[in-house]
């Protein structure tokens, strides 16, 4: 009896275990105008970590993403706590309307979804999903991002060569479409340096001077930016 009794308790934990990893399908598809995502970060973890929270202090490692796009620092994070990450699907650059997709097998208890991307042209703007949890029954679900600002920047919206370096003020670059050259800037100070929710950029309309060197017809957004679909089979 003592043996049967053991028996099923082994086979729940199994089952148990078994319940909790997933193979997933991950679509993200770009929904703006004219912002380009930078590579792109998949990753299931557990429910205790997570990449950003808004109305904190954006990590050291959050804050070299959301203004230059690097994912190495995220990534050693995430290796750390055996995470299940995919970098970069789509290959570079994930323009406007276009669509990219990852595949994930997580392990036992990486049952929690993040995601992240720099959008240019931006000076610390990015997409985000924090620590959504994986539904356990298979299906194909949907979840919309939106734009947040890392609070770590100034929104000068002036194109500079060479930024993109945390503590760099400046945007790295602008695909796509040309920016407007020698812009005053919008503002040089960042009063909220808690991650929130993305002004969007301003822009204007002039090619040379203003206060920007981004385009008001062409890169300014409206939330949602960001549509995810999560397929779990």
């Amino acid at each position: 009896m003592k043996t049967r009794i053991l028996s099923l308790i082994a086979g729940s934990l199994l089952a148990s275990g078994a319940a909790s990893a997933a193979s997933l399908e991950v679509k993200v598809t770009n929904l703006t105008q004219g912002i380009y995502f930078t590579p792109i970060l998949v990753s299931a973890h557990t429910s205790d970590a997570m990449l950003f929270n808004a109305g904190e202090k954006a990590s050291e490692a959050l804050q070299a993403m959301a203004e230059g796009g690097s994912l190495d620092g995220l990534n050693e994070i995430l290796t750390g706590i055996s995470a299940n990450t995919v970098s970069n699907p789509a290959g570079g650059l994930l323009a406007p309307v276009a669509s990219t997709m990852a595949s994930l097998e997580t392990s036992d208890g990486n049952d929690r979804l993040s995601i992240v991307a720099m959008m240019l042209p931006t000076n610390d703007g990015f997409i985000g999903l924090n620590s959504w949890k994986i539904p356990s029954e298979a299906g194909t679900y949907h979840v919309y991002l939106n734009a947040y600002d890392a609070g770590t920047e100034a929104n000068n919206e002036l194109v500079v060569d060479g930024s993109g370096a945390p503590g760099t003020l400046g945007i790295p670059a602008s695909p796509g479409v040309d920016p407007g050259t020698q812009g005053s800037g919008v503002t040089s100070t960042e009063s909220n340096e808690m991650i929130h929710i993305h002004r969007g950029n301003l822009g204007d309309d002039e090619a040379t001077g203003g206060k920007s060197d981004l385009h008001n017809t062409v890169h300014r957004w409206l939330n949602p930016v960001a549509k995810v679909t999560v397929t779990v089979k």
